[in-house]
């Protein structure tokens, strides 16, 4: 079939339009000068060669752009957070807010069957469903899988504990190896020992206090005095020791708010729970009177 200069004009016009346009250097514009100058004469040859020439330009153009969409698709993007909660949303709309020291890596597109993300530090997550498309969060030692949901994970480097907690909908824990595995329901928390290597579910009467820290609350319930430390070390960004190992095991019951101030803060758990503190070399030191 034969084709006037219109006609193919027209079609090559129908052929680049039905197709998503890629920019910078795989444009259009830029790849058709790459092909002129490994042409032999820009209008000399006959139309048969000049139709090769364009179905090789597009040809071009739909590679360039495949080139340009894969590197697109496999682009990741992290989020840090310092002093700050930040809440983001990601490309399929689910809402994550991330909590002071923690870090969210993610692409800058879900093109997967899985919706794959990491997390370091502390974060809710309010998932999207998408039942052909999981949601996947990994942490250094689990992994949690789900659809649609909202839960907390709280796994920062320099604690012993990744506790993941459910609030509605369903999510299921597993470590690395896939040995264990625990499916949470709304109001439980699954809490896995990185010394210890195990996976444990514990049922909560009151989940909310897991994300407290949204609004600026610290509420230890019963906790020892070294997860204390970590997340007081956390929230404001000092770190804090302590020199007694018989001290890590203090546990002390308390409620304070971020506003309250670090100092304030220690000064009052020293009454619950008899310690000294001092400040050195830019760290907070703790120690048995």
């Amino acid at each position: 079939m034969r084709y006037t200069d219109t006609e193919l004009e027209q079609l090559l016009n129908r052929l680049v339009a039905s197709t998503r346009t890629p920019r910078g250097r795989f444009a259009a514009a830029n790849s058709y000068k790459l092909l002129e100058k490994r042409l032999p004469g820009k209008r000399s040859f006959p139309l048969v060669r000049w139709i090769g020439a364009a179905a090789a330009m597009v040809a071009l153009c739909v590679a360039g752009w495949f080139v340009a969409d894969h590197a697109q698709t496999d682009s990741l993007q992290t989020i840090y957070t310092q002093a700050e909660v930040r809440t983001i949303s990601l490309p399929d709309g689910t809402e994550v807010t991330l909590n002071h020291f923690s870090s969210l890596t993610y692409p800058k597109r879900f093109q997967q069957q899985e919706r794959t993300v990491s997390l370091c530090g502390e974060a809710y997550f309010e998932v999207r469903k998408d039942t052909k498309h999981p949601f996947v969060v990994q942490t250094d030692a689990v992994d949690i899988r789900v659809l649609g949901t909202q839960f907390n994970v709280k796994a920062y480097a320099n604690i012993p504990e990744i506790k993941t907690t459910l609030f509605e909908g369903s999510v299921a824990v597993s470590d690395k190896n896939q040995s264990e595995r625990i499916v949470l329901r709304p109001n439980e928390s699954a809490i896995y020992n990185k010394v210890e290597g195990s996976l444990t579910l514990v049922p909560s009467s009151n989940v909310s206090n897991d994300i407290a820290w949204q609004n600026g609350m610290l509420i230890f319930n019963n906790l020892p005095l070294i997860e204390i430390a970590h997340q007081l070390s956390n929230t404001f960004g000092i770190p804090i020791r302590i020199a007694d190992k018989a001290l890590q095991e203090y546990r002390i019951t308390a409620r304070f708010e971020q506003k309250d101030g670090l100092i304030p803060i220690l000064r009052l758990l020293q009454h619950a729970k008899s310690f000294n503190y001092i400040e050195k070399n830019k760290e907070i030191i703790l120690s048995a009177p």
